[in-house]
């Protein structure tokens, strides 16, 4: 009888079951999804290969090679993060000095092989340059945060 009692309470309220991919639940605005490497308004690169961030990575999803420019600046040849090891804990974001890697509010990404989760610099920088104005406006509102 106990049973059939909850039962009947839960009957007559408001479904929480979310048809999901029709359907989707709000996002929190601190979510960390699929990241992404940005540039600056010039279109230079952001990323000083500081390597700050392959450091301070628990799962070492983070490799990084960098190479001296002829003006003596350092910049990246390798970015790679592989998403398969990645935990998504935002360490990488907090410790970049510049804001060149953030994790954006993607997260609908897929891959048939084990491979397709390991994204290059190229890789990197296309998802930074195409959601670029959404991660400036989330850096914007989480700024107060930080």
């Amino acid at each position: 009888m106990k049973g059939m009692a909850l039962t009947g309470r839960y009957l007559f309220r408001r479904k929480v079951t979310v048809q999901f991919p029709e359907e989707k639940t709000p996002l929190s605005p601190r979510f960390r999804g699929l990241h992404a490497l940005r540039r600056y308004e010039n279109g230079e690169e952001r990323c000083i290969a500081c390597k700050l961030c392959e450091a301070v990575c628990p799962a070492m999803a983070i490799t990084i090679e960098s190479d001296v420019r002829d003006d003596g600046s350092r910049r990246t040849t390798r970015y790679d993060i592989d998403l398969t090891k990645c935990i998504f804990c935002g360490f990488c974001e907090e410790s970049c000095p510049v804001d060149s890697i953030v994790e954006t509010h993607i997260l609908e990404y897929h891959g048939e092989k084990r491979g397709d989760l390991y994204f290059t610099k190229d890789m990197l920088l296309a998802v930074g340059d195409r959601y670029e104005s959404e991660i400036a406006a989330n850096k914007q509102a989480d700024a107060k945060y930080r």
